[in-house]
């Protein structure tokens, strides 16, 4: 017993100090992580007071229309509101919805992935053309016809998005479990009386699990986008509740004006974050695939 503990403890040390030392080559990858935790960070602490210098919502002490200044960074809008306040508060929605819909799509389009992939055959086609259906459709209008299905505000949004994405996560798992489903060794536990339940979840989805991670990064950034669209015509929260897509709707009002600040800020916060996850993506990309790294350098 004492031997299988110290061999289980020197093979989890194998494991962690192997995936720092890859890390650390990860350039990439670790300015990814640093983006969107900065950005997580901010959210998470922009729910306290304390932590907004200004009310988001209700602060009208301001001057209209203000520039950057030392007292309002990144000026006012026309409701006398501090924009930087409604700016580190805005990106709660937009993370809500593209982690709740990336973990959606994930669930809903691995398992059918692994369930068509490994059964073939008539459900295998049919699945796979209702997919191919639904993946031909333009995202962001079919995600536009789901959200004005179901209405506004961040559930709808949650199931729309994530609606849009079931079908990468099928393809990429069905293409993965076609792959595995012949190997020698898979026969080999079919054999032994394995049941096909067994396998999928043994032995079958946990060789997709790479090919899951990278992608979902790169939905994750796209989804980002997708919230933005979606609240800029307005799908997203009611007003006047903080949301960079809404602001930079209600802002391009003002742009003729000179007032500028009220869409470039919330523009660059989309941008910076979409950036960051589209970064781990292709930091995972590279951890988990060796060969793509060795092409690009």
């Amino acid at each position: 017993m004492t031997r299988m503990l110290i061999k289980g403890l020197d093979w989890i040390v194998r494991k962690v100090t192997h995936g720092s030392h890859a890390l650390r080559k990860q350039t990439i990858l670790k300015i990814g992580l640093i983006t969107v935790f900065l950005f997580l960070l901010v959210t998470v602490l922009a729910q306290y007071s304390w932590f907004t210098p200004y009310d988001p919502v209700y602060y009208r002490d301001a001057p209209r229309l203000e520039g950057p200044s030392a007292r309002h960074l990144m000026g006012t809008d026309q409701l006398h509101r501090d924009v930087f306040s409604r700016v580190i508060s805005g990106g709660r929605a937009s993370l809500i919805v593209a982690f709740g819909a990336v973990a959606l799509s994930m669930s809903v389009g691995s398992i059918l992935g692994w369930i068509s992939g490994f059964t073939g055959g008539f459900l295998d086609r049919s699945l796979s053309l209702i997919m191919d259906a639904i993946y031909s459709f333009p995202s962001m209008i079919l995600a536009i016809t789901l959200v004005a299905m179901f209405g506004a505000g961040i559930g709808p949004m949650i199931w729309a998005v994530g609606f849009v994405y079931i079908p990468t996560y099928f393809r990429v798992t069905r293409a993965e479990v076609l792959q595995v489903r012949e190997a020698t060794y898979v026969e080999a536990i079919r054999a032994v009386g394995a049941g096909n339940v067994r396998i999928i979840l043994r032995h079958v989805a946990p060789n997709t699990v790479n090919a899951i991670m990278a992608i979902s990064s790169f939905n994750l950034a796209d989804a980002i986008l997708t919230v933005a669209a979606l609240s800029f015509l307005g799908f997203g929260l009611p007003p006047p509740a903080p949301d960079w897509g809404f602001d930079i709707q209600n802002g391009q009002k003002f742009l003729q004006s000179g007032s500028w600040w009220l869409i470039t800020f919330p523009g660059l916060m989309i941008i910076a974050l979409s950036l960051g996850f589209g970064l781990i993506g292709e930091g995972i990309s590279d951890l988990v695939n060796p060969k793509r790294k060795r092409k690009r350098v």
